[in-house]
């Protein structure tokens, strides 16, 4: 029998997959609603998903690469404290840079998303990465000045 899973099975394959299995499995599985069977209608409709979720996925694509060349043309300045002889109190953290990019470039971006390869306690300009996409990562200027 020819099923078509629903979702992840450790033994079978990944959700979406076409897989062969015994009549008596298959239909234990459709029972629990784990897949379904392989019919040329059901084979037409997981192919038209998959081409809209590549479409979809691609279209992702596009907007984290135009994001990223919008935050790479740009900078954002944040401030932290400074004690006597130049010294910071504390550090600028992933938090501050995104609130900083959305306050002043008007962009939503994810603190999670911004790579912090060290922690940023002195003044001046920094680059920091920021994972826009799997695939598309962009540096961002970020300006640490005096409060």
């Amino acid at each position: 029998m020819e099923i078509i899973l629903l979702e992840e099975i450790k033994s079978l394959g990944k959700k979406g997959e076409l897989v062969q299995v015994k009549d008596g499995y298959g239909r234990s599985l459709i029972a629990r609603k784990q897949c379904l069977e392989a019919t040329a209608k059901n084979k037409n409709d997981l192919k038209l998903k998959n081409k809209n979720a590549e479409k979809v996925a691609q279209e992702k694509y596009e907007e984290a690469k135009v994001l990223g060349e919008k935050l790479e043309e740009s900078s954002v300045t944040t401030k932290i404290k400074v004690g006597e002889g130049g010294r910071t109190f504390g550090a600028v953290s992933s938090k501050e840079i995104a609130k900083a990019v959305e306050e002043q470039l008007q962009l939503a971006i994810d603190k999670k998303k911004i790579q912090l390869t060290e922690s940023i306690k002195t003044l001046g300009v920094h680059e920091v990465m920021v994972k826009v996409h799997p695939k598309v990562t962009a540096k961002l200027k970020v300006k640490v000045m005096e409060e």
